[in-house]
């Protein structure tokens, strides 16, 4: 199987043109097995059947996240 960083690296660019998707990350799940997570503003069912459930043969995990933006420079 390939390197979980390849796999990602391979699709983040595909999974973060999906309108809702704010963030890409490796993860793991409950049993330590890694996965990719894919977080999202609010996880709509719409949202649940664009984002594949594997990627290179790992799982994917949708996380919704709500809105992420970046935080202000306020040092000064």
């Amino acid at each position: 199987m390939r390197d979980i960083n390849a796999v990602m690296e391979a699709h983040v660019g595909d999974l973060m043109a999906i309108d809702g998707v704010t963030a890409v990350a490796i993860g793991a799940l409950g049993d330590g097995t890694p996965c990719i997570q894919v977080y999202v503003v609010s996880k709509t069912e719409d949202l649940v059947c664009r984002v594949p459930k594997t990627l290179g043969g790992y799982a994917v995990v949708i996380e919704e996240s709500g809105v992420i933006r970046p935080m202000s420079d306020e040092t000064g």
